[in-house]
């Protein structure tokens, strides 16, 4: 397997590529509309043929590359069945798999940060989305989002996984690119929670500011970014 992470300074985004070392098929997790020529290049270097692209979520701050990748590449467009993003080719339901050469990728159905968030799990590489975070969570309060959904996704779904799990989430803001699922049960703070109703009440309470261009970010990522 052939895998890329990729770090977007301006939204502290992260991108994944991921490909088939045999087949050279390849897939991108989470791209961003300002760094598609640079995938395309990177795809270039390792020789690689870009068959599907993936959206974790609609994001709220920044603007997908998919649509672009789509055009320039005919590569098929993947999001959660519950997007609201109709131009999207294949919407997968929860525990679909993705096939990509001989590598399998299993969609898992994880709203709480938005409405229709995915994660999705190659082997022991869990990619997270916003979802869980390296030492934080998603927030919850856009895009219908959800404290109780989010601990369920989290307590119910992404920590029953082993704890050996790699973690890599859609962003990091203090240049941290990996952990895993038993690093986060023990250090992540916002797990260090008895039940739902604490965890709520850490959500409800971190007065956080919205992204600068939410409104027009979102709309451009219902339509893939064009």
């Amino acid at each position: 397997m052939i895998f890329k992470q990729v770090f977007d300074e301006k939204s502290s985004t992260y991108t994944y590529l991921i490909a088939s070392s045999k087949g050279r098929e390849a897939l991108i997790i989470d791209p961003v509309l300002d760094n598609v020529e640079d995938y395309l290049k990177l795809l270039t270097e390792l020789d690689l043929k870009l068959v599907k692209v993936i959206d974790t979520h609609i994001h709220a701050d920044h603007v997908t590359g998919a649509g672009k990748l789509r055009d320039k590449t005919k590569c098929a467009t993947i999001m959660g069945e519950h997007s609201p993003a109709e131009t999207v080719e294949i919407k997968v339901k929860d525990d679909e798999y993705i096939n990509l050469d001989h590598l399998k990728i299993r969609a898992m159905y994880t709203p709480g940060h938005t409405s229709d968030s995915y994660s999705f799990l190659l082997d022991n590489y869990l990619f997270s989305g916003d979802t869980l975070l390296i030492n934080g969570t998603g927030r919850t309060d856009f895009q219908n989002g959800s404290s109780k959904d989010a601990y369920n996704s989290i307590f119910n779904k992404l920590l029953k996984l082993p704890e050996e799990t790699f973690l890599y989430p859609a962003h990091d803001y203090k240049g941290q690119k990996v952990s895993t699922i038993g690093k986060e049960k023990k250090h992540n703070p916002r797990l260090q929670v008895s039940n739902v109703d604490e965890y709520i009440e850490i959500m409800s309470n971190l007065n956080l500011k919205k992204p600068a261009e939410i409104e027009s970010n979102v709309s451009r990522n219902i339509n893939l970014g064009t």
